[in-house]
């Protein structure tokens, strides 16, 4: 059996949580896709983690977490990160890393700050953590595959032939320092060297413990809105966010996905540039960013204040159908206790005319959020475990939500811990 579990927005809404929760009944984690360019916060017994490359399944004895070949590896910073967490006493992960794999690159990272530079004020809001460029370079056949780094002539060979490619630009575009071939082989030994203990045919291994019965839970990372194709372009990750893509990211048949878990987030909010009907600015946005999450919404990778916005039902439906969602996990519920109003956006006009159907960028551009009001429940839910306890305004804002996305929300989050979750 395997479930996915994916962001119906612009990542952030909670999903570490709901993976981590789920990680308890499953026995494979795969991360899919991306790299360490974003974070899952995660609170439970051991303390508080901001995940970035390990699944967030990593604290059961349990389950097997596994990066699959979908993902940017950065290997320097998958083992810092095993490091981080069982020196904060957590039971050493079993942990595989897919032969087919690509190896985020120390260049990589440059290229993405230098670019960044170069554009200016036309930057992308990159975490310049490497992504793009990592991705350009797979699609351009330039990239290095884990399997590569155990065939010594095919790694010196291609070394020479990227280094001299990388070096152009470096030279000519970027007026930066160049890369000595010599030192990058010896990195690649080393990080072959921390590797290779993680390494092997994750695919082959996921579909033998399929045949076993074993259930499987695929981990996205960010949302719908900042998938390439379907997101806010060119505002996007540079690997797709969607829940099919992880047959694909992980190794497996598309018709083995049976669970479709998508996380929707009681209000919203967003890091980084782009299209952002719902957003509010001034106190207002203030309050609910200091409110919001567990310790207010900043990024879990930058640290950078997150933009804040009403509840978008254009866009979650949006999200949510482009995730071919089978349920929903609202989350943050309990952080709109204080509102004596809550405005969600049911429509966008655009031009003179209101559309519910969420638009390519250019439109999206002109579009202005089309509110109605409901009124708020004014009381803290933390703590309450049965749907019927919920105050009624609250059990309506959940309906009204529900509505809007056509999807059943079947877990309802009212608060940061591992099992604050209400499950309907």
């Amino acid at each position: 059996m395997v479930k996915a579990i994916v962001g119906a927005n612009w990542g952030d809404e909670g999903k570490g949580k709901i993976t981590d929760m789920l990680a308890e009944q499953s026995d494979i984690i795969v991360r899919f896709q991306g790299g360490s360019n974003a974070g899952h916060t995660i609170i439970n017994d051991y303390g508080k983690f901001a995940l970035h490359l390990l699944p967030s399944g990593v604290f059961y004895n349990h389950t097997t977490c596994i990066i699959g070949n979908g993902v940017a590896l950065n290997i320097p910073y998958l083992q810092k990160e095993i490091d981080d967490i069982v020196s904060k006493g957590v039971p050493k992960p079993h942990i595989l890393v897919s032969d087919r794999a690509q190896i985020l690159m120390p260049y990589h990272i440059d290229f993405d700050a230098y670019e960044e530079e170069r554009l200016g004020g036309k930057a992308f809001g990159s975490t310049k953590s490497g992504i793009a460029p990592f991705y350009s370079d797979k699609y351009a056949k330039i990239g290095f595959q884990v399997s590569e780094l155990f065939d010594e002539d095919t790694l010196t060979e291609k070394v020479a032939r990227v280094t001299e490619q990388k070096n152009i630009m470096l030279e000519h575009m970027y007026h930066k320092p160049l890369i000595n071939p010599e030192e990058l082989l010896s990195t690649l030994h080393e990080y072959r060297d921390i590797v290779e203990p993680y390494v092997c045919d994750t695919s082959l291994y996921i579909s033998n413990a399929l045949k076993e019965g074993k259930t499987v839970l695929l981990e996205g990372q960010l949302g719908t809105l900042k998938d390439p194709d379907f997101g806010i372009y060119p505002m996007v990750t540079s690997s797709s966010t969607l829940a099919a893509y992880g047959a694909i990211g992980a190794g497996i048949p598309p018709y083995e996905i049976k669970d479709i878990i998508t996380v929707v987030k009681a209000y919203s909010s967003a890091v980084g540039a782009g299209e952002f009907v719902s957003e509010i600015f001034g106190d207002e946005a203030d309050e609910l960013r200091r409110r919001g999450g567990d310790g207010g919404e900043f990024g879990a990778t930058t640290g950078r204040p997150r933009r804040m916005g009403w509840f978008d039902a254009v866009a979650s439906r949006y999200g949510v159908r482009m995730q071919g969602a089978t349920e929903v996990a609202l989350t943050v519920l309990d952080v709109l206790g204080y509102l004596d109003e809550i405005p969600v956006c049911v429509g966008y006009e655009i031009d003179g005319t209101v559309t519910k159907d969420f638009p390519v960028t250019a439109k999206l551009k002109k579009a202005k959020p089309v509110y109605e009001i409901l009124p708020g429940w004014k009381e803290e839910i933390r703590g309450i475990t049965k749907y019927e306890d919920l105050p009624e305004n609250c059990r309506n804002y959940i309906e009204f939500i529900e509505k809007e996305l056509g999807v059943p929300i079947t877990m309802v989050s009212n608060g940061p811990g591992r099992h604050e979750i209400i499950h309907r």
